[in-house]
């Protein structure tokens, strides 16, 4: 490992960050203790580190083999989490690369990190050296950790494996590796707080029916695109859940509301007037249709489409707003330029942009989706 950090090797992988890697593969390494494949990994790892956790672009880091920087955090996501936790002791027992142990750990005094995989855990360490933080760094099986653990932290995290023997994706927490169902009653008998990244594919009310020391549940998206389910689990009584939606980088306000709202709210219903509301994925991954027509005062176009409408503008509504009008089909222009959004609607964009003859971009928007009255089209304004 020690080897990559060589000044020549560095000046190399340097020189080489914006080459074909795929043609570099073809060539022999200058270093006769380094491999090509050792080279271009580490050319992978600056490439990924520029878009998801550039705070790692200094001399002398060192980057894991692609699936370890495939599951590692975002800076993004990390850095919100961090904002949340706080305390004395901190234990990351899935540390990975240490992406969002680094973060999470920045309000905590004592720092610990478990990682079953040798060499990674040697890689995490070199690299809090290079960035001067410091940890403990211990190297074994999360299970043999906590039959062996006699200490209380004030904050356990963990990023349980989501792929099963064979790789493919798993969801179910029984499934996941560690089996949080199995050791959720250990970890909470060394925290009074547990932290748990899951994938942003998991039914909510599923979670609920099988963890009940959730507390608290954060919908993480980073501009509009999910990422995670992050739990947070507590031995103290629990007579509520908060559930939190947010839409990092979209300059959108956090939208929280208690699991269970949902069920007692009610929407009325209209035909598009002046403007149009779509909400933002962490809220439609929650579930919360009629919370957010009660909640903005708006009115719903449909069940099924999750569009909403008022005559007046209402601010701070986590989501894109449009104002429009109803346009009939036979007034689009072929050829004409549109964004194109489809929901609730026979034809997906490519149909809609095939059918009209339209072309993808420009400025104005056109809506294809359905009241309760039917098919209806609109255009932005």
């Amino acid at each position: 490992m020690i080897k990559l950090i060589n000044k020549d090797v560095q000046d190399y992988i340097n020189a080489n960050l914006h080459t074909d890697l795929h043609a570099l593969l073809l060539k022999k390494s200058p270093f006769p203790d380094v491999s090509i494949q050792e080279i271009v990994q580490q050319i992978k790892g600056r490439q990924v580190a520029e878009k998801k956790f550039p705070f790692l672009l200094k001399e002398g880091i060192i980057f894991p083999p692609q699936l370890n920087l495939e599951q590692a955090s975002s800076e993004k996501t990390a850095l919100y989490k961090s904002r949340i936790l706080k305390g004395k002791k901190f234990i990351d027992l899935t540390s990975g690369f240490g992406i969002d142990a680094y973060y999470l750990s920045q309000n905590f005094d004592d720092i610990t990190l478990v990682e079953q995989n040798t060499e990674l855990l040697k890689i995490v360490e070199h690299n809090w050296n290079r960035v001067g933080k410091k940890a403990r760094f211990i190297n074994q099986k999360l299970e043999d950790f906590l039959n062996d653990n006699q200490e209380n932290f004030d904050t356990v995290y963990l990023d349980p494996a989501r792929r099963d023997q064979n790789k493919n994706k798993v969801f179910l927490l029984e499934d996941l590796s560690p089996d949080i169902l199995d050791i959720q009653e250990k970890l909470l008998s060394i925290s009074n707080q547990v932290v748990i990244k899951l994938s942003p594919l998991i039914d909510l009310k599923y979670l609920v029916s099988v963890l009940p020391a959730i507390f608290r549940i954060d919908i993480i998206a980073v501009k509009n695109d999910v990422k995670e389910v992050v739990i947070f689990l507590s031995n103290e009584n629990i007579d509520k859940i908060i559930c939190n939606c947010v839409n990092l980088e979209s300059g959108e306000s956090v939208f929280s509301f208690q699991l269970g709202e949902e069920e007692n709210a009610e929407s009325e219903y209209a035909e598009p007037e002046k403007f149009i509301y779509i909400p933002n994925n962490s809220i439609l991954k929650a579930g919360i249709f009629n919370l957010i027509s009660e909640k903005f005062g708006l009115k719903k176009l449909h069940p099924n489409s999750h569009f909403y409408t008022s005559e007046q503008k209402v601010e701070h509504f986590p989501g894109r707003f449009f104002e429009v009008e109803t346009v009939d089909s036979k007034s689009i222009k072929k050829k004409s330029q549109f964004n194109l959004i489809s929901k609730n609607y026979p034809l997906k964009p490519e149909g809609i942009k095939k059918k009209y003859g339209l072309k993808d971009g420009g400025d104005q928007y056109l809506i294809f989706t359905q009241s309760k009255k039917g098919k209806i089209i609109l255009k932005s304004v």
